[in-house]
């Protein structure tokens, strides 16, 4: 599979071009940089505007066979020199302009009222600038500003309102290489929420999966899922990235679908590391009949149909209509608590409340409603 190139290599790139450019007075159609992963990335410099003291171009981004919703947008810099008020400056400036967004709150890689260009970027963009300097033997200041006039729309199909930030998309990468299908850019969200939240003073943490349950959530207990922390399948990263940063208190809420191969001790829920969510549930039917005083045994039919099931709202029926669901969701909310504290190694203290869009709650912790009420 392709890979592809981050915002971040994008906006270096166009900056080197634009400050050659610049400093030169000769075009420049093409321009290669070097990625933090040691990889070279040569750009296609489009859409070049040049007058006496600036210069715009863009390079148009290539995720590769990554699904990326910036995936072709054009990502400009404008370079300019420094008005002749602050020809001594010899700073480098990197800003945001049009489709950039902007940060509006802390815990975040840039601080509060900074466009939303992250650290390595910014490193990206100041050393191929200054390479460029070098050559050209220039030793002044130069302003630098990243834009992405299609990063007005795009900034709602991602993570950043969430988050905090506003107007635009962010400039991102830490090797400049986009990985196709890679997660490492979800978790590196998750963290960026876990920080934010923490900066907040936020001692006790919600979590969820995604918002599947967000009616059940707000009409049974009047709690906004969106408060809750996103973690996707990355269940067991989530507890590691709480714990690493201080949080004390965790708030699991799920639905029966995810958090049930939390019983088996899968903590990455995605189907393809593992999908035995039947079985689970008829372990369950049957470690719950048994533990239940003067319970029957459920039949080997029983146990077979909910193995023949391919949702689990279909299990938590036939459960229900042979009188074993309340059992079977208690001995399968003590494995999943089990396992959740053994995740945290006692770092912070775990609750969590499992429910199925159909049938409503099915199972919660002893501690669980008290923790929604601190929330």
């Amino acid at each position: 599979m392709r890979y592809g190139f981050t915002t971040g290599s994008c906006a270096a790139a166009a900056a080197k071009a634009a400050a050659y450019m610049l400093l030169t007075g000769k075009e420049k159609r093409q321009i290669t940089i070097e990625t933090p992963k040691g990889i070279s990335y040569t750009a296609q410099i489009c859409d070049i505007q040049r007058e006496e003291t600036r210069v715009s171009c863009a390079v148009q981004k290539e995720s590769g066979d990554d699904p990326d919703v910036t995936n072709r947008i054009l990502v400009y810099a404008e370079v300019s020199l420094p008005e002749k008020s602050a020809k001594q400056d010899k700073k480098l400036t990197i800003e945001g302009g049009i489709g950039i967004g902007r940060v509006t709150k802390a815990g975040l890689d840039q601080p509060v009222g900074n466009a939303a260009i992250n650290r390595v970027p910014r490193e990206m963009i100041e050393k191929e600038v200054r390479e460029v300097c070098g050559v050209c033997d220039y030793t002044g200041g130069l302003r630098i500003v990243i834009s992405a006039p299609e990063g007005v729309q795009l900034a709602e199909k991602t993570f950043n309102p969430r988050l905090g930030i506003v107007g635009g998309i962010s400039i991102l990468g830490t090797t400049g290489i986009v990985e196709p299908m890679s997660s490492q850019a979800l978790l590196d969200t998750i963290r960026l929420e876990l920080r934010q939240k923490k900066a907040e003073g936020t001692e006790l943490l919600t979590v969820s999966p995604g918002n599947y349950g967000l009616e059940f959530m707000k009409k049974t207990y009047g709690f906004d899922l969106e408060k809750s922390v996103k973690c996707s399948n990355f269940i067991g990263d989530t507890i590691d990235m709480a714990a690493e940063l201080g949080f004390t208190k965790m708030l699991l809420t799920g639905h029966i679908g995810k958090l049930v191969k939390l019983s088996g001790g899968i903590f990455n829920t995605h189907s393809q590391n593992g999908d035995c969510r039947m079985e689970l549930l008829a372990a369950a039917a049957l470690r719950g009949a048994k533990r239940e005083k003067g319970a029957e045994m459920p039949e080997n039919d029983i146990l077979c149909r909910i193995l023949d099931c391919t949702v689990t709202e279909d299990a938590i029926r036939i459960l229900q209509e042979n009188g074993l669901l309340e059992a079977a969701m208690q001995e399968l909310l003590e494995r999943i608590l089990f396992y959740l504290n053994r995740r945290a190694g006692g770092r912070m203290e775990i609750q969590c409340i499992l429910y199925s869009n159909e049938f409503g709650e099915l199972a919660k912790s002893e501690g669980a409603e008290a923790f929604l009420k601190e929330c």
